[in-house]
């Protein structure tokens, strides 16, 4: 077996010539039947030199005992699109010999750059090297690190030898997150917010509040005579903090948004429900994203006992890798929101029929507050309005038909800023007027 390793490896070895070392054996073949024919004896010598020294380089290079570890450090794991991030690489000799030239190589995508390329000439026995490159996206995804291949070569660059290790990380690219200014928004009271930390304190079994059974609620929590009593699964709520709720449903419908890559409808949504996720989350409501697929991120009760650091990277974990749908409604949004859909619930929408106009203009009596950016998909398109009467306008007929059903309604334009936007939700404020250049 051994022997057969050792062969492999030789085989292995003679594959890594370089072209350097494939021109000293084939120039030193050829010499030693130029001797042999012309019966030259000091050629046949020189051919002979010509052809071992490749031979050699790769015999001893693959007879090398030396030992090396890698290890790969991210700074920072998270980063928002358009950020760079550092990568920093680490090679470890642990063996008692030196090295020789060691060439390494990780295997980056192509989206972040080009594969970075490091040469290290010596590692003195049990020392290492650090070396760090720096990768940048504008495209949000999860993008594979590694793994690290290491390039071993002799003195005289006859031969080459590639070894990968195992070991990969995940580079995530989150969707650019805008500060929000701070507003009151539809439908938030005292209690909720900023000031939303306030406690049941339940002194026993009589003074238990109970509420409906939802998804995901621990069945240890059931209070039988309240279920006995109203005829459906009820639940204890127990001592817990009573955070307020907020739901940002985000709209992923191919069908609804125009233009393409960063600079599309479908982006600067993605963006947005970033902002908004984020700033619910750091003013303390207890946040979801939804989209019209049905998906819920986080699941019901998933945020229990989190912190808002730990609930913001689930919110953009899946923010960085969500995609067009096929869906031409939002009917499985509804669905989860009939559910349970209390509290405050921001939409970003795109283009809306009629019909989907009137299923989201249903969903506000079913939420505290709520506030809806509607985008003019259009203008993304570069597309200018050819109806100069606002009432031939479809886009301003679901406006007016969303804030006739209570909504804080948002009409987004490409080049909008959302910062602006968001201060126009103050509930404080007055509504602005479609027509409104908001945020030019």
């Amino acid at each position: 077996m051994a022997g057969s390793a050792q062969a492999s490896g030789l085989r292995a070895a003679l594959r890594g010539l370089t072209t350097r070392g494939r021109s000293f054996l084939a120039a030193g073949v050829t010499a030693a039947v130029c001797a042999y024919v012309f019966g030259q004896g000091a050629l046949f010598q020189v051919g002979v030199l010509l052809a071992a020294l490749p031979l050699a380089a790769a015999f001893l290079l693959v007879r090398t005992r030396y030992r090396v570890a890698s290890g790969r450090r991210l700074s920072p794991h998270r980063a928002a699109a358009g950020q760079e991030a550092r990568v920093h690489l680490r090679l470890d000799n642990v063996s008692r010999v030196p090295t020789g030239l060691l060439l390494l190589e990780d295997k980056v995508p192509y989206v972040l750059g080009p594969r970075p390329r490091f040469v290290l000439d010596r590692v003195e026995p049990r020392g290492f090297r650090e070396v760090s490159y720096r990768v940048r996206s504008d495209l949000r995804g999860r993008y594979p690190l590694g793994p690290l291949q290491l390039r071993l070569s002799d003195p005289f660059g006859m031969c080459e030898l590639t070894r990968a290790f195992s070991a990969a990380d995940v580079l995530t690219v989150v969707p650019q997150v805008q500060d929000l200014p701070p507003v009151r928004l539809p439908g938030e009271s005292a209690g909720q917010g900023d000031s939303n930390a306030h406690t049941l304190a339940l002194a026993g079994d009589d003074d238990v509040i109970p509420r409906e059974y939802r998804h995901g609620d621990d069945l240890r929590r059931v209070h039988w005579k309240s279920t006995a009593r109203y005829g459906e699964l009820m639940v204890r709520r127990e001592e817990q903090p009573l955070r307020a709720r907020a739901t940002v449903l985000l709209d992923t419908r191919e069908s609804a948004h125009r233009g393409s890559g960063p600079a599309s409808s479908f982006e600067w949504a993605v963006s947005a429900a970033a902002s908004v996720a984020v700033d619910l989350t750091q003013r303390g409501y207890r946040t979801r994203l939804l989209t019209d697929t049905g998906l819920s991120v986080p699941e019901h009760g998933a945020q229990q006992g989190s912190t808002a650091a730990e609930s913001v990277g689930v919110l953009l974990d899946a923010l960085a890798v969500v995609d067009h749908s096929d869906h031409g409604t939002l009917a499985h949004a509804e669905e989860v929101l009939r559910l349970g859909g209390e509290g405050l619930l921001v939409a970003i929408v795109g283009a809306l029929d009629e019909e989907q106009a009137d299923r989201l203009a249903r969903l506000r009596r079913r939420t505290g507050g709520a506030v809806v950016l509607l985008l003019d998909t259009g203008t993304w398109a570069g597309l200018r309005h050819l109806f100069p009467d606002a009432a031939d306008d479809p886009t301003a007929a679901r406006v007016t038909r969303l804030r006739e059903a209570g909504w804080t309604v948002l009409p987004v334009r490409a080049g909008d800023s959302l910062p602006a936007l968001w201060r126009a939700a103050d509930r404080t404020q007055n509504s602005v007027p479609y027509r409104d250049e908001v945020g030019a």
